[in-house]
């Protein structure tokens, strides 16, 4: 339920809720397909975004070019830089035991 309300699912159905009480009356222009064209596109990548928070969260694999691998990847770095400062403490504490 939650990934339903994301900000960007809302803001391009808001959008093309606009859009259509906009463009009722209108005739059909190359403009009002590029406009209806733009927001397919628009939804398209809320849904895609949507799609990978849920798989990230689940602990799927996402794809490389999506926004949620570079936090995925940058989560690992932060542990790895973690882990290896609390080994080399623990070695600096060992060696000066003895």
């Amino acid at each position: 339920m939650r990934y339903l309300f994301s900000t960007g699912l809302v803001a391009a159905i808001s959008a093309g809720v606009s859009l259509l009480r906009g463009t009722r009356d209108e005739p059909i222009t190359w403009r009002l397909v590029l406009s209806w064209l733009s927001w397919g596109i628009t939804l398209s990548l809320a849904i895609g975004a949507v799609v990978d928070m849920r798989r990230e969260r689940t602990g799927n694999q996402v794809d490389a070019d999506s926004p949620q691998s570079v936090k995925k990847a940058k989560k690992a770095q932060r542990l790895q830089f973690k882990s290896q400062k609390a080994l080399a403490d623990a070695q600096r504490h060992a060696k000066d035991r003895r």
